[in-house]
């Protein structure tokens, strides 16, 4: 057996170090452990002393005593790699498969930054583990919570709660671009049933496709959707300005009607008699038939305020389209209406190589707000709009 010198120099301690980790290779870890034992008592301790102290317990099967070792490893070194894989490994063994997932977790988010091709064989088995945690917690949650209620329509927002729970869905919330209004639910894609009104729209589908069909043999009587403002900064990162393949035709537009272009539109301002058009002079509401054409992919973005809805009705729908709004994506069925939150991201695409997608677009008043609260939202969106329009005094120079 090996005979440690008593001296404690930084290089004898570097000795004791090496055969201690030697001890570990040869399988004599009740050796490792007296090694590493003097450098701890030398006040020398280190996460790699620990870790040695911890693969001598895990040879002596004192399962206790490792992982109390690999504490002591991370109360000195947090992200030590080694360290957080070993507890890991300690508590997937122990069939604690909550505590090994975090362990794993974390160890996996600091190699990220971590190129290191001597890792990814642990990577991949770490990832492997964290697949089977994950369907094991998912069955066991899933048969916890098992009801008919579950899997009916109004068990939306269970089945939501649970996905966002299991990491299968993405958190995504209101962010408008200019103006929100508190306490509004959080809904990306509202309950088709909850809006009655859509029944006579959707109903007027062939009509409104009719007037459709008849504007596209004018092909310039689209207009790109985004376009310059006068008096403002125009930025493009997008690429989207000006550009023709996301086009627009407006029956009202800015809270007006657009005049010729609503009187070759009739049955389609009919259908939307009764609809609780969001009223904001000014500003809304818009009405239009939004052209995607081949190809087109509209980047993920958040539209201007959270209290309203948009509403699309398909009228030409090609494979290969479909819209995300927050975590969740849909394609399009002609004829049927959806209702979505834009403040939440959202982003569109027509992957179609071939032929254009076209969708009626109208916004809507959100049903939560009162017609006090509305009044309020028109009354301080316009009084923004006149701010600064010739009520101010120019500045002296």
């Amino acid at each position: 057996m090996l005979e440690p010198s008593k001296s404690n120099s930084a290089t004898d301690l570097q000795s004791v170090w090496r055969d201690g980790a030697l001890a570990i290779r040869e399988g004599r870890p009740a050796d490792a452990l007296a090694l590493f034992q003097r450098i701890i008592d030398a006040g020398q301790e280190a996460t790699a002393v620990w870790i040695g102290v911890a693969m001598a317990q895990r040879q002596l099967g004192d399962r206790s005593n490792e992982i109390t070792a690999l504490q002591q490893a991370l109360r000195l070194d947090p992200r030590d790699l080694r360290a957080l894989l070993m507890a890991g490994d300690h508590h997937a063994a122990a069939h604690d498969a909550r505590a090994a997932d975090a362990y794993y977790s974390a160890f996996l988010k600091l190699t990220e930054a971590v190129a290191d091709p001597a890792l990814m064989p642990e990577i991949a088995r770490v990832r492997t583990l964290r697949a089977e945690f994950a369907a094991a917690f998912e069955a066991h949650l899933r048969q916890s919570v098992e009801t008919p209620a579950l899997e009916h329509a109004s068990g939306r927002r269970m089945r939501r709660s649970l996905d966002l729970l299991l990491g299968k869905s993405e958190l995504y919330v209101q962010q408008p671009r200019h103006f929100y209004f508190p306490e509004l639910p959080n809904i990306e894609y509202a309950d088709r049933q909850a809006f009655a009104w859509l029944d006579r729209i959707e109903a007027a589908t062939g009509e409104i496709r009719q007037e459709l069909l008849r504007i596209l043999e004018e092909d310039s009587a689209f207009s790109p959707y985004i376009e310059a403002e006068a008096n403002r900064p125009a930025f493009d990162d997008k690429g989207m300005l000006g550009n023709p393949n996301w086009s627009a035709f407006y029956l009202w537009k800015a809270g007006a009607p657009v005049p010729e272009n609503a009187a070759r539109c009739p049955a389609t301002l009919a259908a939307l008699a009764d609809a609780p058009l969001c009223q904001i002079p000014g500003r809304t509401p818009s009405i239009l038939f939004s052209l995607l054409r081949p190809g087109m992919h509209i980047e993920p973005h958040h539209g201007f305020m959270n209290a309203r809805y948009i509403c699309h009705l398909p009228l030409i729908v090609p494979q290969g389209c479909a819209m995300r709004v927050g975590s969740e994506t849909r394609s399009w069925t002609e004829g049927k209406a959806c209702v979505f939150d834009d403040s939440i991201e959202h982003e569109a695409w027509n992957k179609n190589p071939d032929h254009l997608r076209v969708v009626l677009i109208f916004d809507v008043w959100r049903p939560e707000l009162s017609q006090t609260e509305r009044d309020f939202i028109s009354s301080i969106l316009q009084a923004v709009d006149t701010f600064g329009t010739g009520n101010l005094e120019p500045a002296q120079p």
